[in-house]
């Protein structure tokens, strides 16, 4: 077994972690992979099952409001567990959800088996949140969180749209099978490449028992504060507050992407994988940029991108009928959405002080995936009563509230360290 390493260290005690980051991306890609896959397979599950589409997305909104709700409890639950061991035990988990997905009788049995996948998601993102930081010193954080998204985002790039692709090759409970197998694949490689690490709640057990064995005179003061007075924990809470806001418009309109794509545009259901994986690519950019152009200025990429995001899909809603430009500015959409993740997880391990990491994370995966549920809730109404074509024009009036929200926020706070 690896070496724990500290919770932190000087920038040249270790080399960077390259191999452990990668096995958190390679989690990462199947975590994401597993819970954006019926957005690809809407159409397909929502035949197969008898339901409607709008049905079938409200399993997002199931399995988001599932991590939303077991998050907090479970992180505070598991607050002195080994990491390590939570990971490679959320994996199998997960791999038990995929193929009770894939031989669910009944919509209501999918319904059942997503909460069970979501009550490993909103673990999983509290832990994995925080794991990078735990391995490298915090000037490197921007990197080392920047090469875990990036499973993330190699998810939207080959994992869904691959699973896609099998899905309607060879049918979507094929798919979820096939995922399943890849989870205990990955839940092997975690427990032999990642390297262990000392969180904060481990440390703080650590250091009980051993005050616990000496006279009392040598205890030393608990620095046990709630986290709720940490200095940091409201900017983590204004952080959160605009990630659940960004998260609402997306999901709105993209949990319906497929549908859109061929209601809304025309294209034939067979290019729905490609136009997938063209988006994913897209949103590797956007990545790239985040952790390159804007990582010294993450503020102003924030900005950016939201903008992008808003322009790009206002023209996809006006000039649907003219193919190519729809086209381009869904890729467009794809490379400003794919960098606004991880400059909003790096923002937030920057602010959130070492002792109140997990809980940060745990609040930041709660926020997400509460914008995750409620847009697809959202979208799912609208879906109902004012058909596809109003998507995306909430999705950009959300992002445009969201885009004032960082502005103003920023104003603020910069009055505030200037007073």
């Amino acid at each position: 077994m690896s070496k724990i390493l500290p919770l932190s260290a000087p920038a040249d005690a270790k080399p960077f972690p390259w191999l452990g980051l990668i096995t958190l991306a390679a989690a990462v890609f199947l975590s994401v992979t597993s819970e954006m896959l019926p957005t690809g397979l809407l159409p397909d599950m929502s035949k197969s099952l008898g339901v409607s589409e709008s049905q079938v997305g409200l399993l997002v909104t199931w399995f988001a409001f599932t991590v939303v709700l077991t998050t907090a409890p479970m992180t505070h639950l598991t607050r002195t567990l080994p990491r390590h061991g939570l990971i490679v035990t959320v994996l199998i988990v997960f791999a038990i959800s995929n193929v009770l997905t894939a031989i669910a009788p009944s919509y209501e049995f999918v319904i059942a088996s997503r909460i069970i996948g979501g009550l490993a998601h909103g673990l999983f993102w509290a832990v994995v949140g925080a794991y990078a930081g735990h391995l490298v010193p915090k000037e490197q954080i921007g990197r080392a969180v920047s090469i875990t998204v990036a499973g993330g985002t190699l998810a939207f790039v080959f994992g869904v749209p691959l699973a896609t692709a099998a899905g309607q090759l060879l049918g979507w409970r094929q798919s979820f099978g096939l995922l399943a197998v890849l989870m205990l694949v990955g839940a092997v490689i975690v427990w032999k490449c990642l390297p262990p690490v000392e969180h904060f709640g481990a440390k703080q057990k650590r250091e009980r028992a051993e005050a616990a064995t000496k006279p009392a005179t040598d205890t030393p003061a608990s620095t046990d504060r709630g986290i709720w007075r940490d200095p940091s924990m409201m900017a983590v809470v204004l952080l959160c507050s605009i990630t659940g806001l960004t998260m609402i418009g997306h999901y709105t309109f993209y949990t319906y992407i497929a549908p859109y794509l061929i209601d809304g545009m025309g294209v034939d259901s067979s290019a729905i994988a490609p136009l997938l994986f063209a988006y994913g690519i897209a949103g590797a950019v956007g990545l790239l940029l985040s952790g390159t152009v804007f990582g010294p200025r993450p503020q102003a990429g924030l900005v950016i991108f939201l903008a992008v995001c808003a322009v790009s899909v206002t023209v996809l809603a006006i000039l649907t009928a003219t193919l190519p430009v729809a086209i381009g500015a869904f890729v467009l959409w794809g490379i400003a959405f794919g960098g606004i993740p991880a400059m909003l997880q790096t923002r937030l391990l920057h602010t959130a002080s070492p002792r109140i990491r997990d809980a940060a994370s745990a609040f930041y995966t709660s926020a997400f995936n509460a914008g995750i549920g409620g847009g697809a809730l959202l979208g799912a109404g609208l879906l109902e009563v004012a058909g596809l074509s109003a998507l995306p024009f909430v999705y950009v009036g959300i992002l445009l509230a969201s885009l004032t929200l960082v502005v103003v926020s920023d104003v603020v706070m910069r009055r505030r360290r200037l007073a």
